[in-house]
């Protein structure tokens, strides 16, 4: 495998503890995805630390393999991507206020136009600097969240008609429930997507880029296709839930690894750690794993996770603390230095994220985005 340096010091890992990130894995979930879609383009999602696999390091390898888009959650996002020296076009898709949007066209960054007063502010500032603002409308079709109502669309779409300074690139929605079994709701809210899409037609005006569709409606619902799809959890290689069928087959990309740097034997009737959550009624070996929930690694799971130590799996005991937890291996042996897998494969056995999701009793989405930037991003090639 070929690691990278940024973070190798004298040959060993700065931190025990380190997420690991296969690009091989990454590259071939794209290419599935681009063979699902066919022809559409594709926007690739990196918001959150792209789902905590390190957003710069993904950004220029998406970009490398031909993304068209990248979507992030907020400018301060765009804005690492522009001055790491990331030139191919970056949605903003989460909403603004007036005072971002010199930003934006400084930096060619395309805004969300989520209403009538947010375009003419667009318009507004553009012109002010002589310049052109790079948009797509968002329709809200049922989320609630941020977008005009698609039965008061007409609005916006005709006012942006009025804004010589605003370039409307492209429209679009988001599905609240396209990752269920029942796609009931999925198809009423792509029902008036396209009824607001009827605005260009009735007027015979071209029709600026649609993309509507998300993990769950890239799986299942290729009607929604469009021009553009924005792949998330599904490009890291997880699914966005147990309902949807498979019918791209991706790979996890991310695994999460720390070390064995303690190990003791605990009396029966010694609690371990905080609060005394939990203790053994027999002679007993643990060890301590230097990760926590300030790496993210939720104390809700606390009593409940379990970890892969020489390919055998073994539950984490006590309350989880922020920097620390420890591992009960019962009569076993485990070494100061020893791999211990806290997501990912081992000597046949396997911890996914899903069930960290699980124990921590959240979804999959939480617990990639939670892994603290603190915890090392290692890159490797290559596939088992």
């Amino acid at each position: 495998m070929d690691i990278h340096t940024d973070i190798i010091a004298n040959g060993d890992i700065v931190r025990p503890t380190y997420v690991e990130v296969n690009l091989t894995r990454l590259r071939r979930n794209f290419e599935a995805i681009r063979r699902r879609v066919g022809g559409a383009k594709i926007m690739s999602i990196l918001k959150a630390n792209a789902y905590g696999h390190g957003l710069l390091e993904v950004a220029r390898r998406v970009v490398a393999w031909g993304a068209d888009y990248i979507g992030v959650a907020v400018l301060e996002e765009a804005l690492l991507l522009r001055r790491a020296g990331i030139g191919a076009p970056i949605l903003v898709l989460g909403g603004i206020w007036g005072n971002q949007i010199p930003a934006f066209i400084e930096n060619d960054i395309t805004v969300t136009a989520s209403s009538v007063e947010k375009l003419e502010q667009i318009e507004a500032a553009a012109a002010a600097m002589g310049r052109r603002a790079r948009v797509h409308l968002k329709i809200d079709t049922g989320m609630e969240r941020i977008g005009v109502h698609y039965y008061s669309a007409d609005t916006l779409l005709e006012t942006s008609l009025r804004c010589p300074h605003v370039e409307v690139e492209g429209i679009y929605s988001h599905f609240a429930n396209a990752d269920a079994a029942d796609l009931t709701s999925a198809r009423l809210q792509l029902e008036r997507f396209e009824e607001v899409l009827h605005f260009y037609e009735r007027r015979s005006l071209p029709v600026p880029v649609r993309h509507m569709a998300n993990s769950g409606a890239i799986l299942q619902l290729p009607e929604a296709t469009f021009d553009m799809v924005r792949p998330g959890i599904l490009f890291y290689g997880v699914y966005p839930s147990e309902e949807v069928p498979r019918t791209v087959q991706v790979k996890p990309a991310l695994t999460w690894k720390s070390r064995v740097v303690y190990f003791k034997v605990v009396k029966p009737g010694h609690p371990v750690s905080y609060g005394w959550t939990w203790q053994s009624d027999r002679l007993t070996r643990v060890v301590t794993v230097p990760v926590g929930y300030g790496d993210g690694y939720f104390r809700s799971m606390s009593n409940k996770a379990q970890v892969l130590i020489r390919g055998r799996r073994y539950p984490q005991v006590g309350r989880i603390c922020m920097d620390q937890m420890v591992v009960n291996i019962g009569w076993e042996s485990a070494y100061n230095g020893d791999e211990v897998v806290l997501i990912g494969e081992d000597g046949g056995e396997r911890i996914t994220v899903e069930d960290l999701a699980a124990w921590a009793g959240t979804i999959p989405y939480e617990v990639l985005t939670n892994i603290n930037t603190r915890v090392p991003r290692v890159y490797v090639q290559g596939d088992a």
